[in-house]
């Protein structure tokens, strides 16, 4: 990995907006970006409001038809070289990950995602995008062509701001648009500097906007007429909201939403391998902060007793502590709100007696204090249909769930109104076919962890959302269709 010394807000510095090739500071509400490892503020940031809004919608639309004015080997050449600056910053990208949400940087690699993502799309945009085809009745020439919408909307969570550039902006201006991208108010800082790289690689200015701002932000790019398409990354209460405001316009949306993945253990699966990923994929990735958290842990009963030993062995092992420690593997939770709802959780399913409460479940103290830190929590013998079972988390807890015959598995794994991703793990390939066939998520990993790469479709049934990216699937996306058809008499 390249090292490259970041440049790093100091406490009280201003940052704000990147619209166009000017960032700006002078917006009408400021928000105090606190650190989620000290409690601490690390720097304030300008939010993008009406003004903002507007004026990236209005410069992102004029750097479009600059950037259709280029030749495909041009534009491709332009992304291959915003890869490969983006390469050049890796290390630097990366920390700024981390003084976004606390992440730790042993597992903070979305900034290499950001760089593949980026060589893949760039392959796409001088390769055939339409077909033609002959007509009933006729001998005319038929054409499907794919064109861009023109300036798309990208809306990111803060747990994801370089996987959302890296899935959505990618594609976006691979088919051509501009992107107005709006990262979350308490993550900006890897997204403005992304923004900086976008210009620095000789995008057109304007081609990437980065405007940070709250839900009233989101709000106003979503019902902004200008805009042509939206992508939402978030939760499901959000997304109604979303898909409200975009009625206005009639504006087409896709989302990426959350999910309650079931992760199934079956008994002839390689218990080490297993409980390994399992905890990975489970309280300690991101400190259980990710939609693809695979928070229902699926045990055959023959192998639950071993598993839950040595998986508890393992949550027990985590390094928890400064997340710029490379040693460290499991960090603190993005804020305060989000602490005490999750800790709300725990005691609400020890209360109603969802399981049993085998590890963790209480905040950290000593020299993590002052930090948003919880215990990894494990509960075991979990009911499906209880609360902690069936509502996402979003946070380090996770159920064990015995079951005994591969239909109970999947019975239980399919009862949740989520559907993003499902995990499997047996030594049985045929086994594993069999039952991803009946499972209701848009991804199944089969013992493995949840690998996104720029090939695979990512997305969800159900409750999880609708659309795809990655792949020529997600190229399409951001593609609009387009029949012409000539006559010839």
């Amino acid at each position: 990995m390249t090292t490259v010394a970041p440049a790093l807000p100091s406490p009280g510095e201003l940052v704000g907006p990147l619209i166009g090739d000017e960032r700006i500071t002078t917006t009408g509400t400021h928000h105090a970006h606190i650190y989620p490892a000290t409690g601490q503020p690390n720097m304030t940031v300008a939010l993008a409001g009406h003004t903002e809004i507007d004026r990236a919608v209005t410069v992102a639309r004029d750097a479009q038809r600059q950037w259709a004015t280029l030749t495909v080997d041009r534009r491709r050449d332009v992304l291959i070289g915003l890869a490969d600056l983006v390469h050049e910053h890796l290390g630097e990208l990366t920390e700024l990950n981390v003084h976004d949400y606390a992440v730790p940087v042993s597992f903070a690699g979305t900034a290499q995602m950001l760089e593949q993502f980026l060589r893949y799309f760039a392959g796409y945009v001088d390769k055939p995008h339409g077909s033609s085809s002959p007509v009933s009745n006729s001998f005319d020439v038929n054409i499907v062509e794919r064109e861009p919408y023109g300036v798309v909307g990208v809306i990111a969570p803060w747990n994801g701001s370089l996987v959302v550039a890296a899935s959505c902006v990618a594609p976006a201006l691979a088919a051509g648009n501009a992107v107005v991208f709006k990262p979350s108010e308490l993550a900006p800082l890897a997204a403005l500097r992304f923004g900086e790289l976008c210009l620095e690689a000789g995008l057109p200015p304007g081609l990437v906007n980065i405007v940070p701002a709250g839900p009233e932000g989101g709000d106003l790019l979503v019902r902004h007429p200008g805009i042509r398409k939206i992508h939402f990354t978030g939760g499901g209460a959000t997304a109604r909201a979303v898909l409200k405001a975009a009625t206005e316009n009639l504006t087409p949306v896709v989302t990426e939403l959350g999910g309650k993945s079931a992760n199934i253990i079956f008994d002839d699966a390689d218990l080490d391998a297993a409980v390994t990923l399992s905890a990975h994929q489970g309280p300690l990735m991101q400190s259980g902060q990710s939609c693809a958290c695979a928070s229902r842990i699926l045990v055959h009963s023959s192998v639950y007793d071993a598993f839950a030993e040595k998986f508890l062995a393992v949550i027990g092992s985590a390094r928890i502590g400064d997340p710029l420690d490379p040693t460290v593997n499991f960090g603190p939770v993005i804020s305060e709100a989000a602490a005490d709802r999750i800790v709300g959780t725990i005691d609400q399913a020890v209360s109603e007696g969802a399981g049993e409460l085998l590890t963790g479940g209480q905040r950290l103290g000593g020299e993590l204090a002052q930090g948003y830190y919880i215990a990894p929590t494990v509960f075991g013998n979990v009911d499906n249909a209880s609360q902690l079972a069936q509502v996402e988390t979003f946070g380090p807890v996770v159920s064990l769930i015995r079951f005994t015959e591969d239909a109970d598995a999947i019975r239980i794994a399919n009862d949740t109104p989520y559907g993003l991703n499902a995990f499997i793990h047996t030594r049985d390939l045929l086994r594993a076919h069999r039952v991803t066939k009946h499972l209701e998520a848009g991804s199944v990993w089969i013992n493995q962890l949840s690998r996104i790469s720029p090939q695979g479709p990512y997305g969800g049934y159900k409750q999880s959302g609708f659309g795809r990216t990655g792949g020529v699937d997600g190229l399409h996306e951001f593609m609009q269709v387009k029949n012409v058809r000539v006559g010839v008499g």
